[in-house]
């Protein structure tokens, strides 16, 4: 959960957003360092009078200025294409949910149960019990076991939305008459929150996801007592 004033990311709650977040410490190190070297360039330009004639024409400093950047370039590409594939591999899920996007609310259906649906809604403000969170928690959490491969199909109904919850490193557009996937698992129990990320129209602020991971047990149990009162 995001707090006031945080610069960096929320704490990773799943594999892939752990290797999201090492490639991106990654990253700006990389950044950072050339930075750096910038600056430091500029400053010993601007503040010295001297002149390395050197410098002025050298084939191998052109060659090492464009060997360099072109290794680094294969530095950073090498453990993003990585994540990419990571984050499309979908090995023998264990639940299969479909997150049915509207205006403006959530349905989810847990298609390896027979008639395991339900509508989420956002929880108004003057309806909020003492704790939740304003804006982001809904009467049904989608509830899923920690520890398992979870795949959800994602789609919408009437315009474009985005399935997103940062925690899980997970975003995938829900688009009118495509069925989009993607998976995540889940590595503790806690409860996670996103948004829709696409603008949808008048309420696309008023749209949350709320993500519940509970042991296997305790999802049995909250799935047969669903069914019950369907």
């Amino acid at each position: 959960m995001a707090h006031p004033s945080q610069l960096g990311f929320q704490d990773a709650a799943s594999p892939v957003m752990e290797e999201l977040l090492h490639f991106h410490d990654h990253t700006l190190m990389i950044v950072f360092l050339i930075s750096s070297l910038v600056l430091y360039i500029i400053v010993a330009m601007v503040s010295t009078k001297l002149t390395n004639k050197y410098i002025l024409d050298s084939q191998e400093i052109e060659i090492v200025w464009t060997i360099v950047p072109a290794i680094i370039l294969i530095m950073i590409a090498l453990p993003s294409l990585r994540i990419l594939y990571l984050m499309d591999e979908i090995n023998d899920p264990h639940i299969t949910i479909k997150a049915l996007g509207h205006q403006w609310y959530w349905s989810y259906e847990y298609t390896d149960y027979q008639n395991l649906e339900f509508d989420s809604y956002m929880i108004q403000t003057e309806d909020l019990n003492p704790g939740l969170f304003r804006l982001l928690e809904t009467d049904h959490r989608m509830v899923v076991p920690m520890q398992s491969p979870i795949r959800v199909l994602v789609t919408a109904e009437d315009v474009l939305h985005s399935w997103a919850v940062p925690a899980l490193g997970v975003k995938m557009d829900a688009v009118p008459g495509r069925l989009n996937q993607t998976a995540f698992i889940i590595s503790r129990p806690g409860i996670y929150y996103g948004q829709c990320s696409e603008i949808c129209g008048a309420n696309h602020s008023f749209m949350p996801i709320v993500v519940e991971a509970v042991p296997l047990e305790h999802f049995e149990s909250w799935s047969s007592l669903m069914l019950e009162e369907a």
